[in-house]
């Protein structure tokens, strides 16, 4: 391997790099919290940076569904970066991205500032969550929506939601003009052309908006683009898988039509609609005594929709009842749709407030992650060093179904 010294940072790379500045390795090894690897891997199915959890994914060849699973550690590699790789301290860029140098000044703000797209059924439950949670680590959270006197309501509204001590801290709620939207660290797209009415009750609802929602995250790609935003795009429309590609796509495309990656990273992207489906399965697996352990040992994967996979245990895993929690996870929305309501409560705190509050902590929770050119969903976090996706050691029935969804995603879009 050679050791580069860039910025009071080392980079490591296996191959020799000519415009860097090449140290020895005893001098590399001083460098405890800021290694990063350099990887050279297509931008169109790989992440431009990423947090490196285990000595497999330092140098790896491509991206893909078989990162939930630890690989092999390669032989050879000094002490000193294994350890790092353990304190989650190693950070891998890929140099084939235009803007790769950003990623060596990425830092997280002390507060996050906030901004949601979006006041309809989802984007003002969200709004509320938000308000009573985020008090801690959200400076403020800034609205927008086409209607001024929406604004006005969840503006008046929200801010009168306090509670008793006097010590609590809720972030303030403003509007926003347009061209603000992006003036933050976390943007919110809840903006949908509209859920099919209740009496309308297709097999899955999140197809039927893909249609009328693409055109609109297409725009607001773009508008991120254009501003530079070094922030996350967070996507709670449905289908949240394919409309976060949509986005990555629409944003990288220059005005000739081109793929050039001068826009939006792939991880800065994510969609938030499995930790519903987890929250989902988690109610049915409560109703039995044999399947009470979903809650410790039970993971959700796939899109927030068709092709979804709830595994009842990792640890001792049972593909019948993993089938039926999929299947009741799956029919939720639509009994809340058979008693007369949009099913947009659960959705909007358990895959919005949430998630997105463990998002700014660091926390574990469940969102679509880009694996090798599809948005997957799966349990990850994010860390100072980039994203961290939970690697276990999967039974073979349970990969083949991720593998299946893997692939399916793959081919929507």
């Amino acid at each position: 391997m050679f050791y580069y010294e860039y910025r009071n940072k080392v980079l490591v790379s296996n191959n020799k790099k000519d415009r860097l500045k090449e140290i020895s390795e005893t001098r590399a090894s001083g460098f405890k919290d800021n290694v990063y690897i350099l990887a050279a891997l297509e931008p169109n199915v790989s992440r431009r940076s990423c947090c490196v959890s285990h000595p497999s994914l330092i140098f790896p060849d491509k991206e893909g569904i078989e990162m939930l699973v630890p690989g092999i550690r390669p032989s050879g590699l000094p002490d000193w970066l294994v350890s790092a790789i353990e304190r989650r301290k190693v950070t891998s860029v890929n140099t084939e991205y235009p803007g790769w140098r950003d990623v060596l000044e990425n830092s997280f703000p002390e507060k996050w500032k906030v901004n949601i797209a979006g006041l309809g059924d989802v984007g003002g439950m969200l709004l509320t969550g938000l308000r009573l949670l985020g008090g801690q680590h959200i400076s403020g959270i800034g609205i927008h929506s086409r209607s001024l006197n929406n604004m006005k309501r969840w503006e008046h509204e929200t801010g009168q939601i306090l509670g008793p001590d006097v010590n609590t801290v809720y972030p303030p709620v403003y509007m926003l003009k347009e061209d603000d939207i992006f003036d933050c660290d976390l943007f919110v797209f809840c903006i949908s052309a509209g859920v099919p009415p209740v009496e309308q009750t297709p097999q899955d609802v999140r197809m039927a908006q893909f249609e009328g929602n693409s055109p609109i995250i297409a725009k607001y790609a773009k508008k991120a683009r254009q501003a530079g935003f070094k922030g996350i795009f967070a996507v709670l429309s449905d289908p949240v898988d394919l409309l976060c590609k949509t986005a990555f796509l629409e944003s990288n495309t220059d005005k000739k039509g081109s793929l050039d990656f001068g826009g939006l990273a792939p991880e800065q992207i994510r969609g938030f609609g499995l930790g519903v489906m987890y929250a989902r399965a988690a109610y049915y697996a409560a109703q039995s005594a044999e399947s009470t352990h979903f809650i410790k040992e039970g993971r959700a994967f796939g899109p927030h929709g068709e092709g979804l996979v709830i595994a009842d245990s990792i640890k001792n895993y049972n593909e019948e009842l993993s089938v039926y929690l999929t299947k009741k996870a799956l029919e939720a929305n639509m009994y809340v749709r058979a008693q007369g309501y949009k099913p947009y409560v659960a959705p909007a705190l358990s895959s919005g407030s949430l998630s997105l509050t463990a998002l700014i902590k660091g926390r574990w929770h469940y969102s679509s992650v880009f694996l090798g050119g599809v948005y997957m969903g799966c349990r990850n976090r994010l860390l100072p060093s980039g994203t961290e996706i939970e690697t276990e050691h999967l039974p073979a029935p349970l990969f083949s179904r991720l593998k299946k969804t893997y692939e399916r995603l793959g081919e929507m879009l």
